[in-house]
């Protein structure tokens, strides 16, 4: 190459090095690059034998590419030499810039290391530059262009065409060529891991995407209701999807749907249980509002649809229909808690409700005294009208605020009854399992058409007190005896012999029927509990809605009757017995049973086995009381 004259070795060597380095350009791939790498070195640089070493991840080089001989390639390709012989050569010899050669003289002692090498013998040098075939030229190759860089591979070199050591040009242009590589196979790689993430990118776009539409096939055709919510900012809770099973499960269009959040269709009284539900992995049982304005109940579960960058942002709710197995669960209830054969309240249940009324400190305790709270009360407002925290709040026992309470008010016809009634009732109401009246612990839950205005006599009052009661002085107001400002409980007070004839209480009327041992011996079972479930619908139809009629078991009934004087419960009884006497129709044939009614009065401070003790010791008393009439009538 340098057997011309000066000018023209350069502007040649400049040519070829700029070939060289353009065709490193038109490689597509990081393996068309190396092989580009080592035919430059052959075509432009005037080498006959050239070999590309790539540092591998492990720091190993691997012969990547050979060009000149075709042998050379075969016995070279793929072969690997370990990174420490290849420092040790780069550490030898004779530095030409970034440069290292190895003169024949010192290269015999690599023979035996593990550097893929193609080895050829030849006469000692003739004149002090001649190319010896054992002599070695390496060209690093540099992320960085220079030693200061990473390692990434190195180019070797071998017979130069003009049988001669290269010169300075010559050195220059090798080296040159080196830096070139390096920034094509770097680009070479970063294009290779570019199409890769592209490769990958598009993959996962599919899997997304498919993805997406499973989910978007399981949420739209799943057989329970499934929704989708904002969670957090200005929407936070408002429905962002609803599929068909929800939409046809509350009645209601996908479009309609999005107008609303859970808070705005939950149950009144289950807006509590709602907002205590975790967004992850929360649970509920609670009622949705349809379009008809009815409830059903249903289970919710909430998942977090989480986003890597910003954190949760939707909220996903499973909504499944529990309606039958709530209306199963309440069958059981009511079976657990009434008479399979009259329908009424049974014993446990009568216990129950008798003892929710009646606390462990009597009237009248040191614990129960009165305090003043001044000119206002304790709260002068609408938790005052009714004992509040009182199960028996609302007129008649039907407590106050919960959707199927009393509708239609009580008429002020009723003598002595509620002044003025309550006009337009206690709206609620949502018909849910029969709920058009919501369960009263006092209620007997008996069919419609009990209690009739004028059926009492007398002046009687109710469980729940309003506030025209209170300034009538008919019962204990807040701050007044009987009402205790701590739990706002409307304490019971028994009434006895010495009572006011104003007075009122909760009446236990204990009845036992005369005579149904004869007629069940003598007609049979089938005529006696015909007999029963009679008796049990007089007794239901002659009492008002907030009272209770239970049967203890055999041909025992008892009566709850609260807001009643001495004379209205001893009117009661007078006018329950007249109701049973009449014949009773079974299969064709008419019978008769009488009844003994002894009156219990209850009190806090009592048990409710002790309440229904008094009142049976009454009703034996009242029994042997009219036998004895009988028997002197005779």
């Amino acid at each position: 190459m340098e057997t011309e004259s000066e000018p023209y070795v350069r502007l040649t060597t400049l040519r070829q090095v700029h070939q060289a380095v353009a065709d490193l350009n038109t490689a597509r791939s990081l393996a068309d690059t190396l092989q580009t790498v080592a035919e430059g070195v052959v075509n432009g640089l005037g080498y006959e034998l050239a070999a590309v070493n790539l540092v591998r991840p492990d720091g190993d080089l691997v012969v990547a590419a050979v060009a000149g001989s075709a042998s050379a390639e075969a016995f070279l390709s793929g072969r690997v030499g370990s990174r420490v012989s290849w420092e040790r050569r780069l550490s030898m010899g004779e530095r030409w810039g970034e440069l290292r050669f190895i003169p024949y003289t010192e290269g015999w002692v690599l023979d035996d290391d593990d550097v893929p090498q193609w080895r050829t013998t030849g006469p000692a040098p003739r004149f002090p530059d001649e190319w010896h075939p054992m002599d070695r030229l390496l060209a690093p190759m540099y992320s960085a262009g220079s030693a200061s860089g990473d390692l990434i591979g190195v180019i070797s070199v071998d017979r130069p065409r003009n049988g001669r050591r290269p010169g300075a040009w010559g050195r220059e242009a090798l080296q040159m060529y080196a830096f070139q590589s390096a920034v094509a196979i770097n680009n070479a790689r970063l294009r290779a891991d570019m199409q890769r993430a592209l490769v990958r990118l598009e993959r996962d776009q599919q899997a997304l995407r498919a993805s997406e539409e499973s989910f978007r096939q399981a949420f739209e055709y799943a057989p329970s209701g499934m929704a989708i919510a904002e969670l957090g900012g200005d929407q936070h809770g408002r429905l962002h999807r609803a599929n068909d099973a929800l939409c046809r499960l509350l009645g209601r269009s996908a479009s309609q749907m999005r107008r609303y959040s859970f808070s705005d269709l939950v149950h009144p009284e289950d807006i509590g249980t709602l907002l205590r539900t975790s967004a992850e992995g929360g649970r509920a049982e609670l009622r949705l509002r349809r379009r008809d304005e009815t409830y059903v109940w249903v289970s919710l579960r909430n998942s977090v649809v989480a986003d890597a960058a910003d954190g949760p942002r939707l909220l996903l709710t499973h909504v499944e229909d529990i309606e039958d197995r709530k209306r199963h669960e309440l069958q059981l209830a009511h079976r657990a808690s009434h008479d399979s054969l009259t329908g009424l309240p049974n014993s446990a249940e009568l216990r129950a409700r008798l003892s929710s009324r009646l606390c462990g400190r009597p009237p009248g305790s040191e614990t129960h005294t009165a305090v003043d709270h001044g000119a206002f009360g304790r709260l002068d407002g609408f938790d005052e009208v009714v004992g509040f925290g009182d199960p028996f709040g609302g007129p008649f026992g039907e407590p106050l605020g919960i959707p199927g309470g009393i509708t239609g008010g009580v008429s002020s016809g009723v003598p002595g009854g509620i002044p003025g009634g309550i006009p337009g009732g206690i709206p609620g109401g949502d018909g849910a399992y029969g709920h058009d009246r919501a369960p009263d612990p006092l209620g007997d839950d008996r069919p419609p058409g009990g209690y009739r205005p004028g059926d009492y006599g007398g002046d009687y009052g109710t469980a729940g007190y309003r506030t025209a009661d209170y300034a009538a002085g008919d019962y204990p107001a807040p701050g007044a005896a009987g009402y205790d400002h701590r739990d706002h409980h409307v304490h019971t007070v028994p009434l006895d012999e010495d009572s006011a004839e104003g007075d009122k209480g909760l009446a236990v009327l204990f009845c036992d029927l005369d005579g149904f041992k004869s007629i069940n011996d003598r007609f049979g079972h089938h005529t006696g509990d015909a007999v029963l479930i009679e008796v049990a619908r007089r007794l239901s139809s002659g009492v008002r809605d907030g009272d209770t009629v239970a049967r203890m078991g055999g041909d025992e009934f008892v009566v709850l009757a609260d807001g009643l004087g001495r004379a209205d419960a001893e009117d009661l009884a007078v006018r329950l017995r007249n109701a049973i006497i009449p014949p009773i129709r079974v299969d064709g044939r008419a019978v008769r049973v009488g009844a003994s009614f002894g009156i219990g009065w209850a009190g806090c401070g009592m048990s409710a086995d002790e309440v229904l003790r008094s009142a049976d010791q009454r009703m034996y008393v009242e029994k042997r009381s009219r036998a004895r009439t009988g028997r002197r009538a005779g």
